[in-house]
C-alpha cells in the first residue's frame, strides 16, 4: 500500500487531514462505502421519523403587514373554508329568470351536498351581470381543498340541468386545489427531468456509464440526506415548504460538481501513469482542497440569509448549508473509496463515440487556447471590452422594481382561475383587498367598531376603493371583543400602481383619522399589497446587510486559502459583476415585454420580491466553486516555476473541460426550473441559468485571463504574515500540460 513519494511531495504526516481522509477511504472502500449509505439512511429516516416543523404565520410576519397578520391571529377567528357559486352569461347580458331558478335549484343541492355547513341567499352584482351563492364548508379549513369533489360534483349535475347560463364553482380552496394541482404537476416534471438530463451530459463528458453516475448518485445521496437532517433541523428553526426543492437544486448541482472537479483530476493522474491509490490521493490534495475551499464558500454565502431575519431564507440557508456539508463529506469519503474500489471499471461500459471525444478532450485542448489568445496577448484591450460589456448588461438592474406576483399573475389554464377573473369583474369586493386589524380592550369594542364603519364609508366614496356592498362594511370581531378586523376592498389588482395609492392612502390619511379619537389601541393595515410593499422595503434594508457579510468573509476564506490579497479580490470583484450581470438581464426579460412570447409568461413588469437576495447568495456562492477551482490550478503552475502568463493559460485550458461540463448540467437544470408557470420560478430559472452561463464564459475565458495576465506577479501579493515558503517544485511534469497560446 505504500508509494514512492515524487520529488517536492510533503511527507504523509504532514498531509492536510482531508488528503489523509481520503487515502484512508481508498485503502478501506468497503467500511466507507458502508459508512456512507448507514449515515444516509440515519439522516433520512430520522427526519421521516420526527417529522417537518413548520413555520407559522407568526413566524413569517414582517413589517406592518405581519404585524396586522399576528393582531388577526390574536383573534382567534372561525375562519372556516369558503367557496362560491357564480352565476354569469355565457355570452351576452345574463337571462335574470333562468339565473334565478339556477339559484334556486343550486341552494337546494347544494344544502343536501356532503361537506356543506352553510349556504347563503344569491346576491347580485351591481351592473346584474352575475348572481353569487357563498358556501361555507364545514372541518378544517385546511384541509377543505382536498375534500372539494362532493361539491364540484354537485356543480357539474348544475351546469348540465341549467344550460342557458354559465355555473361555476370558485374560491379559495378551488383555486389552492387547481394550483397545486398545476404546480405539482410542473414540479414534478422539474424533478423527473433534472437527474437524466444530468446523466445524459455527464454521459456525453464521460464518455462511460459508471463515470457518468457516481457524480449522480453522490448528489442525490446527499440530497436524501440533507432532506432528512433539515426537518431534524426544523424542530429548532422552523421550515417552510420550498426547502426541499432548494435542496434538490443546490444538491444537485454542487454535487455534481465536486464529484466531476474530483474524477477529472484522478482521471488525469491515471493517464499520467500513477497508480489507483496514488491518483485518487493526488485529486484529494488539489480537486478535493478545491472543494472544500468551494463548499466553504457557498456555505458562507448561504449563511448570509440569516442576517435576513426572515424565516423563509433562514429555512432556505439551513437546507442549502446541509446539502453543500454532506456533498463536500462525501467528496471527501465515498468517492474516493468508490474511485479506488472501481479502478479502471470507472471507465466503463464506455459509449464508442462519447468515449473516443472524451479521449480526445483529456488530451491537450484545441478550442481553448484559440479562445484565451485575445485575452493573453492583449490583456487590456480585452479586458476593457468584456468588462465595459458586461457592466453595459448590469445597467438595467439600477431601475429594478420589485414586488410579490398577485393573483393576476398565476396560470390562467384552469378553469378555476378564469372563474376567478369573472367572479371579479362582477364583485370588485372580493378581489383585491387591504384589512384592518385593530386590537383593543373589549370595553371599546363600540367604539371601535363605529370607527371602522366610519372609515370604511368614506373609502368606499373613493374611485381607489370598491363601493361598500349594501349589507354594510365587512368587519369581524373576535368573541371576547379585542381584535377587530376591516375588509376594505380595491377595484384594482394587486400589483397595479392604483392598488398600491390606495394601500397608502388608507395608510396615511383613512386610519389615522379613524383610530385618533381611541385610546390604548394597536392597528396594523395588512393584505396582500401590503405584504408585497413591505416585503420588498424589508429586502432594500436587508441586501446591503447581506452582500456586506458575504464579501467579507468570502475574501477572509480566499485570502487564508490562497495567501494572496490581489487573488481575493478580483475573486469578489469578478464575482459581482457576474451578479450585477445576471440582475441587469433578469430586469431586461422580465420587466419588460418583449420575452413574453418566447417564455410564456406575461409581464409583471416587475421582479419577484425575495429573488434578488436568494440570487446574490446562490450566484456568489456557484460562481466560487468554479473560480476556486481554476485559480487552484493556475496556482499549482506558479509554484512549479512556470511563468504567469503560461500558468494562467495551463489553469484554463485543463480546467476547462470540467469547468464547462458543469456549467452545462446547471444551465440545464435551471433552464428546466424555467419552464414552470409561475413567474418567480421562470425568474429564477433563467436568472440562475443566464448567471452560469455568464461565469462559465466571458468571466472565466476572457475576464479573468486578462486580468490575471495584467496583473503578473502581483496576483500572488500578499503581507508578510500571510506569506508561506512555498513548495519545493515537482521535478518531473509531463510536457503536454503545458499549452501553448503564442
Amino acid at each position: 500500500m505504500n508509494r514512492t513519494l515524487a520529488e517536492g511531495e510533503p511527507a504523509m504526516g504532514k498531509r492536510p487531514m482531508t488528503v489523509r481522509v481520503a487515502r484512508w477511504s481508498a485503502e478501506h472502500p468497503w467500511r466507507a462505502i458502508a459508512l456512507w449509505v448507514v449515515f444516509v439512511a440515519v439522516c433520512f429516516v430520522g427526519g421521516n421519523a420526527a417529522g417537518l416543523n413548520e413555520a407559522t404565520d407568526e413566524d413569517q410576519a414582517i413589517g406592518e403587514a405581519g404585524r396586522a397578520s399576528v393582531i388577526e391571529i390574536h383573534g382567534d377567528f372561525d375562519d372556516p373554508a369558503v367557496e362560491n357559486v357564480l352565476i354569469t352569461a355565457p355570452g351576452g347580458e345574463l337571462d335574470r329568470a333562468a339565473a334565478d331558478a339556477a339559484a334556486a335549484d343550486a341552494i337546494t343541492r347544494m344544502k343536501a351536498t356532503a361537506g356543506v355547513a352553510k349556504v347563503d341567499e344569491p346576491v347580485p352584482a351591481r351592473d346584474g351581470s352575475a348572481l353569487l351563492i357563498g358556501i361555507t364548508m364545514a372541518g378544517d379549513p385546511d384541509t377543505a381543498s382536498d375534500r372539494l369533489q362532493p361539491l364540484q360534483d354537485t356543480t357539474e349535475a348544475l351546469r348540465q340541468a341549467h344550460p342557458r347560463v354559465r355555473i361555476e364553482e370558485v374560491g379559495g380552496p378551488s383555486i389552492n386545489k387547481a394550483l397545486d394541482d398545476t404546480l405539482g404537476a410542473d414540479f414534478q416534471r422539474a424533478e423527473l427531468l433534472s437527474l437524466p438530463v444530468t446523466l445524459a451530459i455527464l454521459i456525453v463528458a464521460f464518455g462511460a456509464l459508471i463515470a457518468a453516475g457516481v457524480p449522480v448518485l453522490l448528489a442525490m445521496s446527499s440530497v436524501f440526506a440533507a432532506m432528512g437532517l433539515s426537518t431534524l433541523a426544523s424542530h429548532l428553526l422552523p421550515a417552510t415548504d420550498t426547502t426541499n426543492s432548494v435542496i434538490l437544486l443546490i444538491g444537485l448541482a454542487v454535487g455534481v460538481d465536486y464529484s466531476l472537479f474530483y474524477i477529472r483530476r484522478e482521471r488525469e493522474e491515471r493517464a499520467k501513469g500513477r497508480g489507483h491509490l496514488d491518483a485518487v490521493e493526488i485529486a484529494a490534495e488539489t480537486s478535493g482542497h478545491a472543494v472544500v475551499v468551494s463548499g466553504i464558500a457557498v456555505m458562507i454565502a448561504m449563511a448570509g440569509l440569516f442576517l435576513a431575519t426572515d424565516v423563509v431564507f433562514s429555512s432556505l440557508a439551513v437546507g442549502s448549508i446541509l446539502v453543500v456539508a454532506v456533498s463536500v463529506i462525501g467528496s471527501l469519503t465515498v468517492l474516493p473509496a468508490l474511485l479506488a474500489k472501481l479502478g479502471r471499471w470507472v471507465d466503463r461500459p464506455r459509449v464508442p463515440l462519447l468515449w473516443r471525444l472524451s479521449a480526445r478532450r483529456s488530451g491537450a485542448p484545441r478550442i481553448w487556447p484559440a479562445l484565451l489568445r485575445p485575452a493573453l496577448r492583449r490583456p487590456l484591450l480585452a479586458l476593457v471590452i468584456s468588462v465595459g460589456a458586461l457592466l453595459a448588461l448590469a445597467v438595467p438592474a439600477a431601475g429594478m422594481k420589485m414586488k410579490f406576483p398577485g393573483m393576476e399573475d398565476l396560470p390562467r389554464t384552469t378553469p378555476a382561475m378564469q372563474a376567478y377573473d369573472r367572479l371579479t369583474a362582477a364583485f370588485p369586493s372580493t378581489g383585491t383587498a387591504h384589512y384592518l386589524a385593530v386590537e383593543a380592550p373589549a370595553a371599546e369594542a363600540a367604539q371601535v367598531k363605529a370607527a371602522l364603519t366610519g372609515l370604511a364609508e368614506k373609502a368606499g366614496g373613493d374611485p381607489l376603493f370598491a363601493p361598500v356592498e349594501a349589507d354594510g362594511p365587512e368587519i369581524e370581531q373576535s368573541a371576547d371583543g379585542t381584535v377587530s378586523v376591516l375588509q376594505v376592498a380595491t377595484p384594482y389588482h394587486t400589483r397595479t400602481d392604483e392598488a398600491r395609492q390606495s394601500l397608502d392612502k388608507l395608510r396615511d390619511v383613512y386610519v389615522p383619522e379613524a383610530m385618533a379619537g381611541l385610546s390604548n389601541v394597536d392597528y396594523a393595515v395588512g393584505g396582500d399589497v401590503a405584504g408585497s410593499v413591505d416585503y420588498a422595503a424589508h429586502i432594500r434594508q436587508k441586501l446591503p446587510l447581506v452582500m456586506a457579510f458575504v464579501l467579507i468573509l468570502t475574501f477572509v476564506v480566499m485570502v487564508l486559502t490562497f495567501r494572496s490579497v490581489v487573488v481575493a479580490l478580483t475573486s469578489i470583484l469578478l464575482n459581482l459583476l457576474s451578479v450585477g450581470a445576471a440582475y441587469g438581464l433578469l430586469v431586461l426579460v422580465f420587466q419588460g415585454t418583449w420575452a413574453e412570447g418566447p417564455l410564456g409568461f406575461t409581464s409583471m413588469e416587475s421582479i419577484v420580491t425575495w429573488l434578488p437576495l436568494f440570487l446574490f447568495v446562490v450566484l456568489f456562492g456557484l460562481s466560487m466553486d468554479y473560480h476556486v477551482f481554476v485559480v487552484s490550478r493556475i496556482r499549482e503552475a506558479v509554484q512549479r516555476g512556470v511563468s504567469n502568463r503560461d500558468a494562467v493559460a495551463y489553469g484554463i485550458t485543463s480546467s476547462a473541460g470540467t469547468v464547462s461540463s458543469a456549467a452545462i448540467v446547471m444551465v440545464a437544470v435551471f433552464s428546466i426550473f424555467a419552464t414552470l408557470s409561475t413567474i418567480d420560478m421562470k425568474q429564477l430559472g433563467i436568472g440562475l441559468a443566464a448567471a452560469i452561463l455568464l461565469d462559465a464564459t466571458i468571466i472565466r475565458a476572457v475576464v479573468l485571463p486578462s486580468v490575471m495576465t495584467l496583473l503578473g506577479d502581483a496576483n500572488w501579493w500578499a503581507p508578510r504574515f500571510l506569506r508561506r515558503r512555498p513548495p519545493a517544485r515537482h521535478a518531473q511534469e509531463p510536457e503536454r500540460e503545458l499549452v501553448s497560446v503564442h
